[in-house]
């Protein structure tokens, strides 16, 4: 498979990318693995955070199916939900699992599904590049911080010795996996702090970030891996001492609890019906650990990208 380079994460808050391609001879466009070209059209939408992965797997597989229209949004986890359960999408990312709410209402509609597990993320709490007293933050204090309490929060309600300046922080929407997971695992379903800036763009939460020496922010790992010339990652004490998110670490699920997988969920009788929509995802999963990697994410063990094929067979 031809190796891109790494991709820029410029997508904005519902950004639509469409590739097409002219017909050309069968050599330069290729083929699906049958030797067929296809044609139709593949609907995707969902997490910000996996938006990379499948603006990647679309760049390479218009190589190889220049005649399939591919469109994916970034609406967010739950806004990719809404569209799947709405029959608008063949194809849902999400960086958290499926709630239960959510599977209820595509029960409700008649609508069978499949997760399959996509890349490995670690959520990554991030400061200014100007921030010289953060060394590393612990569970409980991420949480204290975080949280709504009625009280404006300053550096030095962290830690005595810490600057007496008041906290801009900058967080993903709440229709966001992410904010849906560290909400879950840090928040504990606790309101969050009322003065935070939500954007399921973390473009924007990058820039907030960089623009404010006294700025807290969280966001998936290839975004920071992205700009981390421009902001400083910070360690995280789970409980066995504090551990910077890498790639290495996130695998091992060393860097706990903010290691997770990344997911895309797709409807089962697109797969069936849909000959296009089955060798996208057929193509996702044969390319899923290069490309995860190429955009800055952590790719599963083999065995994972296996059994997720299998799993698509069973399916087709």
């Amino acid at each position: 498979m031809k190796s891109i380079k790494r991709l820029a994460l410029t997508s904005m808050v519902g950004a639509v990318l469409v590739l097409t391609a002219a017909c050309g001879n069968g050599a330069q466009n290729g083929a699906s693995g049958d030797g067929n070209q296809l044609q139709g059209e593949v609907k995707i939408d969902g997490s910000s955070t996996v938006y990379p992965i499948m603006e990647a797997v679309v760049e390479e597989y218009g190589m190889t199916q220049p005649e399939v229209k591919v469109s994916v949004g970034s609406s967010g986890t739950g806004g990719g939900f809404k569209t799947f359960i709405a029959g608008e999408t063949h194809i849902s990312s999400a960086s958290r699992p499926i709630k239960d709410e959510e599977k209820a209402k595509l029960e409700e509609k008649g609508i069978e599904f499949t997760e399959f597990k996509l890349a490995n993320d670690g959520l990554s709490v991030v400061v200014n590049k100007e921030n010289d007293w953060v060394d590393y933050l612990t569970v409980e204090e991420l949480a204290k911080v975080w949280k709504e309490d009625g009280t404006v929060k300053k550096w030095s309600d962290i830690r005595e010795g810490w600057p007496e300046e008041e906290i801009k922080f900058y967080s993903p929407g709440t229709d966001s996996g992410t904010f849906d997971y560290f909400n879950e695992i840090i928040l504990e379903e606790e309101p969050i702090v009322k003065n935070a800036t939500l954007s399921e763009d973390d473009n924007t939460l990058v820039s907030g970030v960089t623009g404010d020496k006294y700025a807290l922010g969280y966001f998936g790992y290839a975004y920071f891996a992205e700009n981390k010339e421009k902001l400083k990652v910070v360690p995280i004490d789970g409980g066995n001492g504090p551990v910077e998110p890498t790639n290495e670490t996130v695998e091992s699920n060393e860097y706990a609890p903010l290691s997770r997988p990344l997911f895309i969920y797709v409807i089962n009788q697109a797969v069936k019906e849909k000959p296009e929509v089955y060798d996208l995802v057929k193509f996702t999963l044969e390319n899923g650990a290069e490309l995860s990697e190429e955009v800055g994410y952590v790719k599963l063990k083999d065995e994972d990208y296996e059994e997720g094929l299998d799993t698509l067979e069973g399916l087709k």
